[in-house]
């Protein structure tokens, strides 16, 4: 539900995005569409990967693309996320991570 609240706030403002329900799908999705700028996940996903091992491995494929991380259950420290990685503690505002994506995007061009 959160997901597709998250989608639908930055599709709202004009933000294409793509949705999946685990890291695989998410890998998945970022090789067919080589657009995609930035990853935005929570710690916790269906799969075998979590969270920050999704954002390890999308930087191993593409180090272009910006990620940001969030999650209710615990803080992630800067020193675990990946280089230029922010993490977005649960509950966050609609403004609060529009404003974080479009940041993000802005600074990757």
């Amino acid at each position: 539900m959160i997901r597709i609240m998250a989608a639908d706030t930055l599709a709202d403002v004009g933000i294409m995005t793509w949705e999946a329900g685990s890291a695989e799908e998410a890998l998945h999705v970022l090789e067919e569409h080589p657009s995609i700028g930035l990853v935005f996940t929570d710690v916790n996903l269906a799969g075998l990967m979590d969270g920050m091992m999704l954002t390890r491995e999308v930087l191993n494929r593409r180090p272009d693309v910006a990620i940001v991380v969030t999650s209710g259950a615990r803080r992630i420290p800067d020193e675990d996320l990946p280089d230029d990685g922010t993490f977005l503690p649960k509950p966050y505002q609609p403004h609060t991570l529009v404003s974080l994506i479009v940041h993000k995007l802005d600074t990757e061009d």
